[in-house]
């Protein structure tokens, strides 16, 4: 592809805001996945957000197909949740104490993950993967853990190890700061490759403490386990003494109620939530076996603390979502499947329709599209996707008011405020984005 024309939108107030913010945060941003640099263009300032849409400071309208990075699957300011916070906010906004919300939402992830026995509430993913990793340690007193290449489980200094996702969209192969000595228990394996984990656990026989993954990896873009792969590091796992641990904070109440365990029919020892599960506001859990989590401190010997843990608006945000989640469940899984079908499908065959190969993987209202012809199953093959193509279809599309993740290595989402007219604007602002490469 080549690069489309220079952007229609006016986006003056936003490139000040950027150059003001640039001068007082590392790069202008607090999360490098927000930065355009992999896709090029200015970043929008975002002031305001409803439904399926955004608003920049400059008064832009945007179709939002990031979603806050997959939370906010009933849209954003969805009133029940607005309602919650508000309500929880007038009585207070934190406490450093227990609260009756805590067990309540603890009760609702239980009726969706049926696996998870007991669990406890943490600010963010990343601390619900780095806290299930000591625990898997502590419980069967072994070392090393496996991850996968392309999976990403947070900014950990044990994790960032081929991690996919922001590393990948920047072309860092780990992270500077990360001592060799941190990682010296990590194995790195692909994924999708069974042999891999067989051989690992046949040198490390019961060394193994953890195996974490990512059942649909959402941080190299969306890519599917392949049949059976899921059920064989079950079955690995359980032959050895180790454990299984399901990073689904992004999957998690997003490709299925239950996740992608419910979705495959598989049983981890442990699960890791975020995203969807605090309704939009900061929140991570992990949870699983009640003899694995009885481990924890006060219980047992392995410390994990917080003093936000449970936070009464996150816990109140919380029960909102995940209570129409429940309610609403034979309603809303089925109109989201039908509206990412129809945008994911819609896109592919205008390409195809303008010679421009894209690979598409979906599960859900989750999903990508690499800008390559060959089946995507792992990060390696990710990686060949022409990120410069992906690029300018972004520019092109954002111009459009179509903002989709400014990263190939990022996986697509979409809400239940999504519906027939944002599909329409989406495939005709992507008809023009593949007419413009048809003509250059």
């Amino acid at each position: 592809m080549t690069q489309p024309r220079s952007s229609t939108r006016p986006l003056a107030v936003s490139r000040e805001l950027q150059r003001r913010a640039e001068g007082l945060l590392p790069g202008g941003v607090d999360s490098p996945v927000r930065a355009f640099r992999a896709v090029g263009g200015d970043p929008p300032f975002v002031v305001r957000a409803e439904g399926a849409s955004l608003w920049d400071a400059d008064g832009n309208r945007y179709i939002d197909y990031f979603g806050s990075w997959g939370p906010m699957i009933l849209g954003h300011a969805e009133p029940h949740i607005v309602a919650a916070v508000q309500q929880a906010a007038a009585r207070g906004t934190s406490f450093g104490a227990s609260t009756p919300e805590e067990a309540e939402l603890a009760s609702l992830v239980q009726r969706a993950f049926p696996s998870i026995e007991m669990l406890r509430f943490v600010n963010s993913g990343t601390e619900a993967t780095m806290s299930a990793i000591r625990l898997a340690r502590a419980f069967t007193g072994r070392n090393l853990f496996i991850k996968f290449e392309g999976c990403y489980h947070g900014h950990a200094d044990a994790l960032l190890v081929k991690a996919g996702s922001g590393v990948a969209t920047l072309g860092i192969p780990g992270s500077a700061g990360v001592p060799a000595a941190a990682t010296q228990h990590t194995l790195a394996l692909p994924f999708n490759d069974i042999a891999a984990v067989e051989a690992a656990f046949a040198r490390f026989p019961e060394q193994i403490a953890c195996i974490i993954v990512e059942p649909i990896v959402g941080n190299a873009g969306c890519i599917l386990p392949a049949p059976g792969y899921l059920e064989a590091l079950r079955r690995i796992t359980q032959r050895d003494g180790a454990l299984l641990i399901f990073d689904e904070v992004m999957t998690g109440f997003r490709v299925a109620l239950g996740g992608a365990q419910q979705l495959y029919r598989i049983t981890p020892d442990m699960t890791c939530l975020g995203k969807i599960l605090g309704g939009g506001l900061p929140c991570g859990a992990f949870g699983g076996r009640a003899d694995i989590l009885q481990m924890l401190a006060p219980l047992g010997p392995v410390y994990q603390a917080g003093t936000l843990s449970g936070n009464p608006l996150a816990m109140a945000a919380g029960i909102a979502a995940i209570r129409q989640l429940l309610e609403r469940q034979s309603e809303i899984y089925p109109q989201l499947e039908q509206v990412a079908r129809q945008v994911v499908q819609g896109v592919a065959e205008l390409a195809a329709d303008a010679g421009i190969p894209i690979s598409v993987n979906r599960s859900g209202a989750m999903w990508t599209w690499f800008f390559q012809a060959d089946p995507v199953t792992d990060f390696d093959s990710a990686a060949r996707s022409d990120t410069a193509a992906f690029a300018s279809f972004h520019r092109s599309m954002l111009d459009q008011g179509v903002w989709l993740p400014p990263s190939q290595f990022e996986a697509a989402f979409l809400s239940t405020a999504h519906g027939p007219a944002e599909v329409e604007q989406t495939l005709a602002a992507a008809k023009r984005a593949f007419a413009e490469t048809a003509r250059a």
